[in-house]
């Protein structure tokens, strides 16, 4: 991904590798709290596609694959490509998933190709000391490359400016929801929507291609 500075890929892959080391193939593998939440935003970012017609999807920062787990169980026809920058998240979504017709998962920031969609659930949340500005920055140039990647769309979800003061964690990235969707609206697409209304401390952003 050009641009983007090596050093956060650096500690953001070595911080999610942890994870999975730690917990293995569980919502806490790739830092969620439960099985429920993961699900819930699932749900958000997957309303970006058209679930009657057979897609594409790039998921950005896969983890171990779950999202896939969770589009099968829908019944949906996806051709899916996971890409993780964390190498012990792509050699445990490959044992999960060998042999799996229509799948791939690449050690990589990128995929290369354009899908009809890309997702990303949960990759900018944790900045560890990088200021917000340094890590909008981050934030920014990843949906450029979402944005240039997607042939129908992208989704992305970010924890809250709105979340209660007394919960907030000095190493997260709160996003302010506006900002955000001002910025996909003038630089993306004409038709985004921001989905705050579910039991979380956080958004979806919903950004169609016309």
């Amino acid at each position: 991904m050009v641009g983007i500075n090596n050093d956060i890929l650096t500690d953001v892959a070595s911080y999610y590798a942890r994870r999975i080391e730690e917990h293995g193939q569980t919502p806490a593998g790739v830092d969620w709290n439960s099985q429920a939440g993961q699900i819930m935003r699932f749900d958000q970012l997957l309303k970006v596609v058209d679930p009657l017609q057979p897609y594409s999807i790039a998921d950005i920062g896969c983890g171990y694959g779950a999202l896939l787990d969770h589009i099968r169980q829908l019944g949906q026809t996806v051709r899916y490509t996971g890409i993780d920058i964390a190498a012990p998240m792509i050699e445990e979504a490959n044992k999960r998933f060998a042999g799996a017709e229509d799948v791939t998962f690449k050690l990589d920031k990128s995929p290369g190709e354009v899908f009809d969609y890309c997702v990303a659930s949960g990759i900018f949340n944790v900045r560890f000391s990088l200021t917000d500005q340094e890590w909008l920055a981050y934030l920014i140039e990843t949906l450029d490359m979402m944005y240039a990647n997607s042939l129908r769309g992208f989704s992305f979800n970010c924890l809250t400016s709105y979340s209660d003061a007394d919960r907030m964690r000095k190493d997260l990235y709160y996003a302010d929801p506006l900002h955000l969707f001002d910025l996909c609206k003038r630089r993306y697409s004409r038709q985004v929507a921001i989905l705050h209304d579910y039991e979380l401390y956080e958004f979806t952003m919903i950004v169609r291609k016309t």
